[in-house]
């Protein structure tokens, strides 16, 4: 049985090491940063401005051996827009810039009206996965979600994750592409 336990405020930025690692091929945020340096300094700031806010509610989770982590956005909480902003106008090539903030706006318009638990970030050490990591993360957090009778909601940057998610519950609610980036997949999962 794999063991899930909260962030530790001084353990935020290996946590966020975990995404860097876990997202290293997922295809939209390399489509972002395609170049190897660029992805390795800039991706730990969208970490920080999508999903950073779960470290400051207790909703940051790791394994015990920090192979793999997710963040959750409580309900109310939203990730940090003037953040968002900064890294769509400063971080990214001008030429996919317009793109980027049209799925930005797609994926604001996919995220229920409703209180929801917004799943920012999850991912595992590569050298991890299919050893039931991910499923552990889900079920940790959703086990909490349920119990309060909560909605779920994440965006699937990668295809590969899809099942997993519909193993636990998710629903596509649509599909955002915009000129050369590769789909996105908002996805629900209803109250239980």
């Amino acid at each position: 049985m794999t063991t899930i336990r909260t962030v530790e405020p001084a353990e935020r930025e290996r946590a966020t090491g975990i995404q860097t690692l876990a997202f290293a091929a997922d295809p939209v945020i390399r489509w972002l940063w395609p170049d190897a340096d660029r992805y390795i300094r800039h991706f730990p700031e969208l970490v920080d401005a999508f999903g950073g806010r779960a470290f400051d509610h207790g909703m940051a989770h790791v394994t015990a051996e920090f192979r793999g982590g997710a963040l959750w956005l409580p309900p109310g909480v939203g990730p940090n827009e003037e953040g968002l902003d900064s890294i769509a106008r400063e971080r990214v090539d001008e030429s996919i810039r317009s793109d980027l903030l049209v799925i930005f706006e797609q994926m604001a318009e996919s995220v229920p009206a409703e209180p929801h638990w917004h799943l920012a970030f999850i991912g595992v050490d590569p050298i991890w996965i299919g050893n039931g990591l991910g499923a552990a993360l889900l079920d940790h957090a959703l086990e909490r979600i349920d119990a309060e009778g909560g909605l779920a909601y994440l965006e699937s940057t990668n295809p590969r994750n899809l099942t997993l998610y519909q193993r636990h519950g998710f629903e596509v609610v649509r599909e955002i592409r915009v000129g050369s980036a590769p789909t996105m997949f908002p996805m629900r999962r209803p109250a239980r």
